[in-house]
C-alpha cells in the first residue's frame, strides 16, 4: 500500500501551538507551513483512523490501564526494530516523556542534587532540573566539523562531582541529531556506574534513524546498565501520536520501578494515560512498519533537498550531519545576525517558522532546528525564501 505523504491538513484555530504562531505573524499562504514543534505534517495513518473508530464503536471512553496487548506491542516493536528483549512487567506509563523526566528527578534525586546532561539538548530537560530545585550540570558536546562529539574528560569530571545523582540522556540526541555509538554509550554507562549516577535515557526518536546508523537502547548493552537506568519510549515521534499522550517507561530494576511508581502516586495522584493512546500505540506497533518505512523515505529526501540546496546556494550554512531524528540542526551564525534578530527575520520576512537554536541553551545560539516531517514541496518552497532573507540581512 502506498501511503499519503503529500496532503497537509492545516491546523489553524484547533489548538496547535506551531500553527497558531504563524497566525500571529499574519501568514495565511497555502505554501507555508511551520517547521518547528516536533510533530508531523502528514495525514493520520489509515490503520489508526480505522482502528480507533472500531474501538470506539465497541467500547466507552472510560478510564484505562495499559492492557497486556499494549505492553506486548511495545515489547514486540523493541525486539523487531532494535533487538532488545523487554519484559512487559518492567513497563510503567506516563502521559508523556517529559513527565518521566520530572518523575526521574523527583524520584532519584533530592533538592540541591546535580543532574548531568549533554548540551545542547531538548529544552524541557533543563526545566525538569531547575523547576524541581536541582542543580543543572552540563557537559557540552564539542563540534568537530559537521558532527558533535562527547568530551569524555569533561563528562567524567562533571560526573565525579559528589552531588551528581542522575543523568538525563537524549539518544538519538535532540537537537544535534547524533546517534551515540555502542562505544560512547558504554563509556557513559561505566562512568555513571562508577560514580553512582542513575541514567534516564530518552529514546523517543530511536526509530527515526538515517541509513548507515544504528540505535542501541541503553538498557540493552548489559545487565548492569539495565539495572541502573530507565528507558523512555513512545510511538509519539515515529507515528505522530503526541496528542494521545501515552509513553512507555521501561525500568528493569524492580526497586527502582517501585520507587518511580510511588512518586507517581504521590504527585500525579491518578497517573492515567489516554485510553485511545494505548490502542493507537498497539495498532501502529503491530501494523505500522510499512508506513514507517515510507515515512523515512520522505524524511531522508527532505534532508537531502535542504543539504543539496545549501551546498549550492547557501554554502555558509553549516549543517550538522543528521544521524537520527527528523530534525535538521543548522548553523546560520556565519551571516552575523544576532540570534533573536535572526529568529524574527526568518518569521517576518522568510515566513520560516522553525525552532530557534537559542531555546536549547547558549550552545544553540545562531542555530535553527528544521522539522523535516512534512511534504517535500513545502521544503522546496521555503528554501528560496531562506536565501533571499539571509542575503538581504547579512552582517558579516
Amino acid at each position: 500500500m502506498k501511503y499519503d505523504f503529500e496532503t497537509v491538513q492545516p491546523r489553524r484555530h484547533v489548538g496547535s501551538k506551531k500553527w497558531d504562531e504563524m497566525e500571529q505573524y499574519g501568514v495565511d499562504s497555502p505554501d507555508v507551513i511551520p517547521f518547528s514543534v516536533a510533530d508531523m505534517e502528514f495525514v493520520q495513518i489509515p490503520e489508526v483512523l480505522e482502528g480507533l473508530k472500531s474501538y470506539m464503536e465497541r467500547y466507552p471512553l472510560g478510564y484505562a490501564n495499559p492492557t497486556p496487548e499494549y505492553k506486548d506491542a511495545v515489547c514486540g516493536w523493541q525486539k523487531s526494530q532494535h533487538g532488545w528483549e523487554v519484559k512487559p512487567e518492567t513497563i510503567l506509563c506516563t502521559p508523556g516523556i517529559v513527565n518521566a523526566f520530572h518523575g526521574a528527578v523527583q524520584t532519584y534525586t533530592q533538592p540541591g542534587d546535580g543532574v548531568l546532561m549533554l548540551s545542547p539538548t531538548y529544552y524541557p530537560m533543563y526545566n525538569a532540573v531547575t523547576a524541581n530545585g536541582r542543580e543543572l550540570v552540563e557537559s557540552f558536546l564539542v563540534r568537530k566539523g559537521s558532527r558533535y562529539e562527547i568530551d569524555f574528560a569533561d563528562f567524567e569530571a562533571k560526573a565525579a562531582r559528589p552531588n551528581v545523582k542522575l543523568m538525563i540522556l537524549c539518544n538519538p540526541q535532540n537537537p544535534t541529531g547524533r546517534v551515540f555509538t555502542e562505544e560512547e554509550l558504554t563509556k557513559i554507562g561505566n562512568i555513571c556506574l562508577e560514580h553512582g549516577i542513575f541514567v534516564c535515557s530518552d529514546e523517543i526518536h530511536g526509530d527515526i534513524i538515517m541509513p548507515g546508523y544504528h540505535h542501541i537502547p541503553f538498557a540493552s548493552l548489559n545487565d548492569a546498565f539495565a539495572k541502573n537506568c530507565m528507558v523512555c519510549v513512545a510511538a509519539t515521534k515515529t507515528f505522530n501520536l503526541a496528542g494521545l499522550q501515552t509513553s512507555a517507561i521501561i525500568i528493569p530494576d524492580e526497586e527502582r520501578r517501585k520507587a518511580f511508581k510511588a512518586n507517581q502516586m504521590k504527585l500525579e495522584i491518578n497517573p492515567k494515560c489516554n485510553i485511545l493512546g494505548y490502542e493507537a500505540s498497539r495498532i501502529v506497533y503491530t501494523q505500522g512498519q510499512e508506513w514507517h518505512r515510507q515515512c523515512m523515505e520522505v524524511i531522508i529526501r527532505n534532508a537531502k533537498t535542504i543539504i543539496d540546496f545549501c551546498a549550492k546556494e547557501l554554502p555558509e550554512i553549516s549543517i550538522t550531519t543528521l544521524e537520527g531524528t527528523y530534525l535538521l540542526w543548522m548553523d546560520l551564525s556565519a551571516y552575523g545576525i544576532e540570534c533573536r534578530e535572526l529568529a524574527e527575520l526568518l518569521k517576518k520576512e522568510a515566513w520560516l517558522f522553525m525552532d530557534d537554536g537559542y531555546i536549547f541553551g547558549e550552545a544553540g545560539e545562531g542555530f535553527e532546528r528544521w522539522n523535516l516531517a512534512c511534504p517535500t514541496r513545502y521544503i522546496e518552497a521555503a528554501l528560496p525564501r531562506l536565501k533571499k532573507t539571509l542575503e538581504a540581512h547579512r552582517k558579516s
